[in-house]
């Protein structure tokens, strides 16, 4: 259904900028307004596309028929597929600044909840028009209705809500804002093609036994998935942790395998590492079979090596994966434990053993007195629990006198709200604190 949400975000935008909507209603009504409903076109203007997955990339194919500079922020997608569309990538405070019409197009994870707040709107040009087919949770309403009232946003056009259907929102009463039922998806022709995708996947399996979008089809024995498992989940908790600690588009992705999974067949692992970092923003969730082609088509180049176990050195099986931004690389080490617990074994070279559990605050800092007891009095004071609490540190190279850099990864109990890791961070020997939720 990627052109049909793509063509209802077109939609949405030439009823913002024409007063379609208002028009129709005055003439229903009797009334003969033309002055009041003079409008603006959108040749000219620029469109900030946030999320360029299938339907992201449908809506700048066709603002850009319209005429309009189209600017989209995507980590997951490399500058080099975006160009190649006539797109120009930049970061999301740049795409709130500069763009006129906003259009959001991300799947809902703990980064975007709320996107849309009191201080993201104030990020943005004054007189922007916003447009939400994707999920309701990425906009606070309340927010959302100030701005309305108050000219920072011109209008809103929303098509998912948080709760639905809409009930008692602060947006129904509101003349500049354009309300529709979930319906962005909803044609005959998106519904038609669903079922036409169908049966050709069935025509080709029954055929050529060719199996497309499987969620679950492993092509290894039951018996070797079984034992493959545990290091699928480690392989994914690791990209997922990768990908909330590193910033910047994504350019390389690089696996090794060492020890005996080095002798396996390593598709599967692969593809758990990938989905484990795509999924963090993408809005078309990646999985077991699909996660190679989508990095492929959003340019995230894949490496991989292997380290049988004759040359392992004792050390067992250990899985490490090195994620390139356009602006930083980390590397993270994991092996599986007792046969099926995950665990992270270092970070950039930094040996420090922890669980990959749900719930994870990760850490950078000075390795001075005072810190970790510092972070455990606000954590407590905000009534966190800790589960497991992991340090690790090294000496800068060649700076005897140098306070060593340490790093900690704190097992928690529930989700961390901002605020407290806003007060982590005020710590003067902390350099960097982000909540990690990793599944």
């Amino acid at each position: 259904n990627a052109v049909a949400v793509a063509e209802h975000t077109l939609g949405l935008m030439l009823a913002m900028a024409r007063h379609i909507s208002r028009a129709d209603a005055l003439m229903h009504a009797g009334k003969w307004e033309k002055k009041s409903l003079q409008g603006t076109e959108l040749r000219g203007k620029t469109v900030g596309i946030v999320g360029l997955g299938r339907i992201g990339m449908e809506v700048a194919r066709r603002a850009r028929v319209f005429g309009m500079e189209v600017l989209a922020h995507d980590p997951f997608v490399s500058t080099t597929v975006a160009k190649e569309q006539g797109i120009r990538m930049a970061k999301l405070e740049e795409v709130y600044a500069a763009a006129d019409y906003i259009t959001l197009h991300v799947g809902l994870t703990p980064q975007t909840i709320g996107m849309i707040n009191e201080d993201s709107i104030k990020k943005m040009k004054r007189g922007m028009r916003l447009v939400n087919c994707a999920r309701g949770e990425l906009v606070e309403e309340a927010a959302l209705a100030h701005a309305l009232k108050h000219g920072h946003v011109a209008a809103a056009a929303l098509d998912v809500f948080t709760n639905e259907p809409l009930k008692n929102s602060p947006l129904s009463a509101l003349e500049n804002v354009i309300l529709t039922p979930h319906i962005a998806g909803s044609t005959h022709e998106a519904q038609e093609a669903v079922g036409y995708q169908i049966a050709l996947q069935v025509k080709e399996y029954l055929k050529h036994g060719v199996i497309q979008n499987a969620v679950n089809v492993p092509s290894v024995s039951h018996d070797e998935y079984v034992e493959m498992q545990p290091y699928i989940m480690l392989a994914e908790r690791l990209g997922a942790f990768l990908a909330q600690a590193s910033e910047g588009t994504l350019e390389d992705l690089s696996i090794r395998y060492s020890g005996h999974i080095a002798e396996w067949k390593t598709e599967l692992v692969r593809n758990a590492a990938i989905k484990g970092i795509l999924n963090q923003a993408l809005e078309e969730k990646a999985n077991l079979v699909n996660a190679a082609t989508i990095a492929a088509s959003r340019g995230l180049r894949i490496h991989e090596s292997h380290k049988p176990k004759g040359s392992s050195g004792g050390a067992g099986s250990v899985l490490s994966i090195l994620l390139k931004t356009g602006n930083e690389e980390h590397l993270v080490k994991g092996a599986v434990l007792h046969g099926h617990a995950p665990r992270l074994l270092s970070v950039d070279g930094i040996d420090i053993e922890a669980p990959l559990e749900r719930n994870l605050i990760f850490m950078r800092n000075r390795d001075v007195p005072g810190v970790i007891g510092r972070v455990g009095t606000i954590l407590g004071e905000h009534k966190i629990n800790i589960a497991d609490f992991s340090l690790g540190r090294r000496l800068a190279e060649g700076k005897v006198h140098t306070s060593r850099q340490a790093m900690a990864v704190v097992h928690v109990d529930g989700r961390v709200p901002e605020p407290v890791l806003a007060e982590l961070r005020r710590i003067p020997a902390v350099e960097q604190a982000l909540a990690i939720r990793l599944f």
